[in-house]
């Protein structure tokens, strides 16, 4: 029952969206419609993703002033080999990157000497997967969703590496990246702040962050209302749906050319999920959207060579449609 509790009204926020109907009703607005219907999906999912996006970017910012890049170099530095992809992996997992924002790292830790599987792991699983995603996918999806998307996704970022290891290509990496130093060494000092400072710095690190991520959100949650409302259940079922094998490689082709914040690809999932998408067809067009988009996939090209690229490209998104389908025969 707590944990029902705490699924319900901490992380579904069912109190805002009582709350945002009876501001509507008062108003003499019919919820039902469609129209009142897309304003209240629109209100209720733009609050509630934002506030427990700023909580998250709050905490994950205050831990990572004892993690800052130059100590996270060091202490992947230690590992090789599917160890090394691993903690790749995992150190993509808890840094709040979008796929752009984390190419410059990717450079980083490339240029400081860090095995390629392990900086491909790191490169597919940060924007893939952070906290703040796993409390949103846990809030709308709950628990058992939100863990198998994660478990999954460390997976394809692990094995992923590793491939691209086992391939030796690291002649295919851009050689001006072989000669930039420092590009994670210099770090503010972090170590040496103190109590007062995390927290001014992680304040800063929110109105930061969440400044770039709102329009996303925004976007994708508009999107999410009109899917809802709008959109005929029966046209995004015979797309999507279970009739359809081939629903998880559309949603991965059409998922490619967008590019969004997870954050704001967490709405549009939820709208065609509760439209009769099936599970696994619209994780993989999480996936595609927050791994391969376009934006992203040219902005890597100007450190990776075609050939390593086409890999990289190739390598994510059987990954993704594996999983996808891996989805869909869970059941979940």
């Amino acid at each position: 029952m707590l944990w029902d509790f705490v699924q319900s009204q901490v992380l579904g926020m069912k109190w805002l969206s009582d709350a945002v109907s009876l501001a509507l009703e008062a108003m003499g607005l019919d919820v039902k419609s469609a129209a009142v219907g897309s304003v209240h999906f629109f209100i209720y999912d733009t609050v509630k993703i934002s506030i427990l996006l700023c909580v998250l970017i709050f905490c994950v910012s205050y831990i990572q002033t004892f993690f800052p890049p130059e100590r996270s170099k060091r202490i992947m530095g230690r590992f090789s080999g599917i160890k090394a992809n691993i903690i790749g992996a995992l150190l993509g997992a808890v840094t709040p990157f979008c796929s752009c924002s984390s190419i410059p790292i990717f450079m980083g830790f490339t240029s400081a000497g860090l095995p390629l599987g392990m900086t491909f792991s790191f490169l597919i699983s940060s924007p893939m997967i952070n906290p703040g995603s796993l409390v949103l996918l846990m809030s709308i999806f709950g628990a058992k969703i939100a863990v198998a998307y994660v478990i999954l996704g460390l997976t394809l970022a692990v094995l992923g590496g590793t491939f691209i290891e086992a391939l030796h290509m690291e002649k295919y990496i851009e050689d001006f990246v072989y000669s930039r130093h420092g590009v994670i060494d210099a770090d503010i000092e972090f170590l040496s702040f103190t109590r007062k400072q995390r927290l001014a710095y992680s304040a800063r690190e929110v109105a930061a962050t969440f400044s770039v991520v709102l329009p996303y959100i925004l976007v994708g949650v508009g999107i999410g209302a009109v899917i809802h409302n709008y959109v005929p259940e029966k046209f995004i079922t015979a797309i999507l749906g279970g009739n359809n094998p081939f629903g998880v490689i559309i949603a991965t082709l059409v998922g490619i050319p967008v590019y969004a914040d997870i954050f704001g690809t967490i709405p549009i999932a939820e709208a065609l999920l509760a439209k009769g998408a099936m599970l696994g067809t619209v994780m993989s067009f999480m996936m595609a959207v927050t791994d391969l988009s376009l934006p992203s996939m040219i902005m890597l090209r100007r450190v990776i060579k075609p050939g390593l690229l086409a890999v990289f490209v190739m390598v994510c998104a059987t990954g993704i449609i594996i999983t996808g389908y891996i989805f869909n025969a869970m059941g979940i």
